[in-house]
């Protein structure tokens, strides 16, 4: 039987498009992962409907991971360049993170976010500008408008269009992080009524704090070993944590770790209760920090003359101090 010509043809213009395709195309594969690669044990893809909250360190409940499952977040980016050393290091290890993006520094570096979303990363949502004030010391009008700019920054860098408005559709990841976990009922509430799910923390790195690398080091690896489970919490802002994360992600391999990512989904999160007698150690903070605050401003009036101009207060800040910003 004589081959159909037209057939023939269409078949050689396809081998040709597949042969000479350029690099970079659909067509490329990615490298596959080393054998010795930490790499992502399982990814557990998330409904919000109805929206809830998960993270010990400020509410009384956690995503039920099992033991030695760790689930990587990192806050405040994208930064230039420890965004990018922190993509290299999770990219040669073949791990998936999820990053809470500043809609300020996403909108000012879009490249990064792109680049976050093209590797396989999960974008979380921590409003426009990062208030120093948190959401908790801004009227509930302001805090909800700067949840919704951030989410709308953070899609058009990452889409090139935002989807989401204050009565328009659901973000693409309906993840957020309140900055220093300073949160109200009423923000969660309002979240939770447009399907999106707040996220704290089980543990943290305590980058805020300056120390070198290898000290950052031990300490995630003795929480790690404390802990056996969790979200955990580190800033792609930071040096020492771009630094040290090579050699943690090596460290949690030879200790047997297991990384869990994390994405949009429908399925109905997976939850564990907080073990008996638990309260806020986030609350404690911050109300600790405001105690504080309101003390200095006090004590700074009562030693300016009656006449003198007040001044801002420049070490004011909502963001719990020796708790995460």
């Amino acid at each position: 039987m004589r081959p159909n010509r037209r057939l023939w043809t269409s078949g050689l213009v396809l081998i040709g498009f597949a042969f000479f395709q350029a690099p970079g195309t659909a067509a490329e594969q990615p490298a596959p992962c080393p054998p010795d690669a930490l790499g992502v044990s399982r990814t557990l893809r998330l409904g919000t409907q109805g929206g809830w909250q998960a993270g010990l360190k400020t509410y009384p409940r956690s995503l039920a991971l099992d033991d030695h499952e760790i689930v990587l977040t990192f806050d405040d980016g994208p930064h230039s360049p420890t965004t990018a050393k922190v993509l290299d290091a999770l990219r040669k290890e073949c791990v998936k993170a999820t990053f809470f993006l500043v809609g300020h520094n996403a909108q000012a570096l879009p490249d990064l976010v792109k680049r976050e979303v093209a590797e396989g990363h999960t974008l979380g949502h921590h409003t426009f500008s990062h208030p120093d004030a948190t959401l908790r010391r801004l009227s509930e009008k302001a805090a909800e408008a700067e949840i919704t700019k951030g989410i709308e920054a953070d899609e058009k860098a990452a889409y090139g269009q935002a989807a989401y408005s204050e009565a328009g559709a659901a973000p693409k990841t309906p993840f957020f992080r309140f900055p220093g976990f300073a949160d109200t009922p009423a923000l969660v509430a309002w979240l939770s009524a447009r399907n999106i799910a707040v996220f704290g923390a089980d543990f943290w790195a305590s980058d805020w704090a300056h120390m070198t690398p290898e000290a950052q080091l031990n300490l995630v690896l003795t929480r790690l070993e404390k802990e056996g489970r969790g979200i955990l919490l580190f800033h792609d802002t930071k040096q020492q944590t771009a630094d040290m994360l090579p050699a943690l992600l090596r460290e949690m391999k030879q200790r047997g770790f297991k990384i869990v990512h994390i994405a949009p989904g429908s399925d109905p999160p997976p939850m564990r209760a907080a073990p008996e007698g638990w309260t806020s150690e986030t609350e404690k903070i911050i109300a600790e920090v405001f105690a504080k605050q309101a003390g200095a401003s006090k004590a700074d009036a009562d030693q300016r003359r009656p006449n003198q101009t007040p001044q801002a207060d420049p070490s004011a800040s909502g963001a719990p101090m020796g708790a995460p910003r």
